[in-house]
């Protein structure tokens, strides 16, 4: 039926068919905007748990449609708008995050928290 796909997001769904490509899509951005983001420790930990084997796929799925928003080059809000750029991103990772917090556990966190510290060196991308 054609009104199934009414809602359809194709590039998100691409990306989050492909993991490697959010991979180092994610760190390309986030290397050039990291100092931008208020909730870089809370995307990252995202991250971190999108990837784990542990996360349980419908979590994964979630999280990785969430960072594929912050990926994309184009979404509601652009992103180089000054305050405002990143506000979208960072409603659309709040709300995923609220669904599936029970799942981000403080490993996650902890290494985000590093990957900060250590300012996202390029170890991080592995």
């Amino acid at each position: 039926m054609a009104t199934d796909h009414i809602f359809h997001f194709d590039p998100a769904d691409r990306l989050v068919k492909n993991p490697e490509r959010v991979r180092k899509s994610f760190w390309a951005k986030m290397k050039r905007v990291a100092a931008q983001l208020p909730f870089a420790e809370d995307l990252l930990a995202a991250y971190y748990c999108a990837f784990d084997r542990q996360t349980p796929r419908h979590v994964q799925v979630a999280l990785l449609g969430a960072i594929a928003y912050f990926i994309l080059p184009f979404d509601f809000t652009p992103d180089m708008l000054p305050v405002l750029g990143f506000t979208d991103d960072a409603a659309v990772l709040a709300a995923t995050i609220r669904m599936v917090a029970g799942h981000i556990r403080s490993d996650h966190r902890e290494a985000a928290r590093a990957a900060l510290r250590r300012g996202l060196a390029p170890n991080d991308a592995a």
